[in-house]
């Protein structure tokens, strides 16, 4: 009886014994999970810390609205080269718009930033694909697995052949969950990207269409140079003819035959070398037009009658926000804010999730035996960076530099905007200003022609007197022309950069 108590006794001391060894080690190993735990944490809160952007802000926009609120722009809907109101130039721009190489590689672009747009798109949502698995395996007979499947019956009277084939088809399931909007972030980069693309590829259409028109104008010129040329060449052979009969009434000299004569030859080359310029600007507005080099059927023109349309509003602010330029520096800051966006989210710990589903078989025929022929996975897995961080952290400083960049291109492409308009509209003033005079200067000059030669057909005045009168008006008639294209270019720049 005593014998039993103390043997109970033992039994009972051990244990407790094993009870409190077994409660330290639960606490000891408590303790270590809550340490690893803490660790854990500890090391997350780490890695979701993420780096201040820079703060960009322009108050350029602000600043221009303020100090330019007397320029209002105008209701304008009207195409501006259709302004010109010229039906030959309308044909030119049109067969320009349809065949210019550089106007089809901007579409292309285009197209380059829509498909980046659907790329992003695409990276939000979850990829399905489909699979199918073909293998053979063989183990070792004197293995585990082999002794294993050797005594194992796979179907009723059948054991586990040494070589096992496999039949694995499929469905896989992958998916990144835009826990932060990361991949919003993307995403609305490249929506602004294709915004600036789609203003780029304005300024190239207006760029195309502005060169199409001065070139359009300045073979008019070059025309109408060539005519008032060969006037004057007709004028000086007359004059010749007049000089050699004063010369045979013994009222002038050989002399005055040879000056005329002089004239009468540069003149002519002159018109030569204003043919070489007709063919070269030709070819320069085929080029344009991308084609082959062929005549530019057109009608002459006279330059001083024609109308110039009217540049009003031209620097209002909201034709400068929306000029072509400012506007695809505008959508490229925009982008470069939420390139930063991006760079700053991938800090933070990324959740991708993947599953699969199919049958699995030694044998096709035992596919479709559901569901003991079906298999499926799913894991999720939450991943951060937690050291070693100097790869994203210099893509952030680089998005945040690029962001900065983006900013003053944007401020110098609108102060630029501004200081060039106002530029080419106080050109144009000065011009027409300059035109006045010459056309008063012309004016004389023809009356002084005149005077010059009845004079010198009464012979009261010498040969150099009428010379010099002819050669003045020509110079001056081919100035008129010369000022006359300098103001329709300063329109034209002005128009095809503030105007669709």
């Amino acid at each position: 009886m005593m014998l039993r108590k103390m043997i109970l006794r033992k039994m009972i001391s051990r244990k407790m014994m094993l009870k409190t060894f077994k409660k330290m080690t639960t606490m000891k190993r408590n303790k270590i999970n809550v340490a690893v735990c803490a660790a854990v944490v500890l090391l997350g809160f780490g890695a979701c810390q993420t780096p201040q952007a820079t703060v960009v802000k322009s108050d350029l926009k602000e600043k221009l609205l303020k100090g330019n609120s007397a320029h209002h722009a105008t209701q304008d809907t009207l195409l501006w080269w259709k302004r010109f109101d010229d039906s030959t130039l309308q044909t030119l721009i049109d067969t320009a718009l349809a065949n210019n190489r550089d106007v089809k590689m901007a579409v292309q672009d285009l197209a380059i930033a829509k498909s980046a747009i659907l790329a992003k798109e695409g990276a939000l949502r979850p990829v399905l694909s489909g699979k199918m698995g073909l293998g053979l395996s063989k183990v070792g007979r004197y293995t585990a697995e082999g002794a294993g499947n050797a005594s194992t019956e796979m179907t009723p009277g059948h054991n586990v052949p040494t070589v096992i084939p496999d039949w694995a088809p499929g469905v896989q399931l992958d998916w990144t969950i835009d826990l932060w909007h990361k991949l919003q972030s993307d995403k609305k980069a490249a929506v602004e990207r294709y915004l600036a693309s789609e203003a780029g590829q304005r300024a190239v259409r207006n760029k195309l269409v502005a060169e199409v028109v001065e070139n359009y104008y300045a073979l008019l010129a070059l025309d109408e140079k060539r005519e008032v040329m060969l006037q004057y060449v007709a004028l000086q052979k007359k004059a010749v003819q007049l000089a050699k009969i004063q010369k045979e009434a013994d009222a002038g000299t050989q002399l005055a035959v040879e000056k005329f004569a002089a004239e009468v030859a540069k003149g002519e080359a002159d018109e030569c070398g204003l043919r070489e310029e007709i063919a070269a600007r030709e070819h320069t507005l085929n080029l344009l037009l991308g084609r082959l080099p062929q005549a530019i059927v057109r009608k002459p023109k006279d330059l001083a009658a024609l109308p110039l349309p009217s540049a009003e509003g031209a620097l209002a602010v909201e034709r400068l926000l929306g000029r072509a330029d400012v506007v695809q520096a505008e959508h490229e800051l925009a982008a470069a804010k939420w390139d930063v966006e991006t760079a700053r989210k991938e800090f933070l710990p990324q959740l991708n999730v993947s599953a699969a589903l199919g049958v699995n078989a030694f044998n096709p025929k035992y596919l479709v035996r559901l569901p003991e022929s079906v298999v499926w996975n799913a894991l999720g897995t939450l991943t951060a960076p937690l050291i070693n961080k100097r790869a994203i952290r210099a893509q952030f400083a680089q998005a945040d530099a690029q962001q900065l960049n983006a900013l003053y291109n944007y401020e110098k492409t609108l102060l630029g905007a501004f200081v060039e308009t106002h530029a080419a509209l106080s050109k144009l003033e000065h011009l027409a200003l300059v035109e006045g005079h010459k056309r008063e200067q012309y004016a004389a000059l023809t009356r002084a022609v005149s005077a010059a030669q009845q004079l010198y057909a009464n012979n009261r005045a010498s040969y150099l007197e009428v010379n010099d009168s002819e050669r003045e008006q020509l110079d001056c008639r081919l100035s008129l022309i010369d000022q006359k294209l300098e103001q329709l270019n300063t329109l034209i720049g002005i128009f095809s950069e503030n105007r669709d």
